[in-house]
């Protein structure tokens, strides 16, 4: 049916139903609520196109990744999740990739001035990122998959990586484990530097000082976790535990300590960051993987839920949550060898 006929089955007019599936924040809550379900219940689906051009809306979300070739697991399970979501809306993603952040900077300009997008992704933010004032600037509207410093607020969504990290630490340190070596990511990103944070605050808290040889950053791949790793037991005196910022950086870890002739979980402890990948569980490992845990594909879930009320006319300082992790305690930590 057409929506003048689905308009006049429930008893609206037909600017009334076009606005309510378009998520107009001056359409009341309860009537958008019984549009909804009785499109769902009668079959009725909007013609994209008549909408779009009704509404202005381009009917699309963008992101933007920064060099394709490490385009990831990470990236598709938030891809993943971020697409399951705007679909219920019969949101499109249009998806750049670029090579330099001069690039980047030109494509979010690109993006504003052509109006092919209605919102805009951010992701893997620095601690001061040009990238966000450049958005407010432009008054694209946006939801940052992490934090960043700014003079005005905006829509995020964080985990708590700070607290992962130094739960993670303190849990080994408990374990009497002195030597902690940390894999983690280019520090220039928020996320890594509120883990280094963490990591060197749980230290002090048991007396540890942080030493610089068994802290090192990457990418967060299986060669990345294994060359540091190698790096780390050929120390004079080699660390009893490894952190893993990532489970694939983790895969590399427990390869450097078995080509060392080194048994993990025993001789060497491993505490892994999991973003939670269908084809990757860290409990079937051998031995099973210490995690703290946080789902990338319910983030990319939840940031797709904010854009959308983004666009419906929530303010974005109401949008901004910072997720728990949990600490999930399996095989591969143990107390030190004495």
């Amino acid at each position: 049916m057409n929506l003048k006929e689905f308009a006049s089955r429930i008893g609206l007019s037909a600017t009334t139903v076009s606005r309510a599936m378009s998520g107009y924040p001056e359409v009341r809550p309860e009537t958008r609520a019984r549009v909804l379900e009785a499109a769902e219940t009668l079959g009725y689906r909007p013609n994209i196109s008549a909408q779009r051009l009704a509404t202005g809306r381009a009917g699309a979300i963008g992101i933007v990744f920064q060099g394709g070739g490490r385009f990831g697991p990470h990236s598709s399970e938030f891809m993943g999740g971020l697409s399951t979501r705007l679909q219920r809306d019969g949101i499109d993603i249009l998806v750049s990739t670029v090579e330099t952040e001069e690039e980047e900077i030109a494509a979010y300009r690109r993006l504003a001035a052509s109006k092919r997008v209605d919102a805009v992704i951010l992701h893997t933010p620095t601690c001061r990122d040009k990238r966000i004032a450049l958005l407010q600037t432009l008054g694209l509207p946006f939801v940052v998959h992490g934090r960043s410093e700014a003079k005005k607020p905006f829509a995020f969504l964080d985990i708590d990586n700070f607290g992962a990290i130094a739960e993670a630490t303190r849990h080994l340190a408990v374990l009497g484990h002195r030597r902690i070596a940390f894999i983690n990511g280019d520090t220039a990103s928020t996320f890594a530097r509120d883990r280094q944070d963490g990591y060197c605050a749980a230290l002090a808290e048991h007396g540890l000082t942080p030493d610089s040889t068994l802290m090192s950053h990457g990418e967060f791949t299986d060669e990345t976790g294994f060359r540091l790793t190698q790096c780390f037991l050929g120390l004079p005196s080699p660390p009893t535990a490894i952190i893993a910022g990532s489970m694939m950086s983790a895969l590399g870890a427990m390869r450097a300590i078995r080509v060392a002739g080194l048994s993990p979980g025993t001789d060497v402890a491993i505490v892994a960051h999991d973003d939670v990948f269908p084809y990757l569980s860290p409990e079937n490992l051998v031995p099973a993987v210490t995690t703290t845990q946080s789902p990338i594909r319910a983030a990319g879930e939840r940031i797709g839920d904010m854009a959308v009320r983004l666009l419906q006319g929530e303010e974005p300082d109401s949008l901004q949550e910072v997720w728990p992790v949990e600490l999930i305690v399996r095989d591969s930590t143990r107390p030190v060898l004495a």
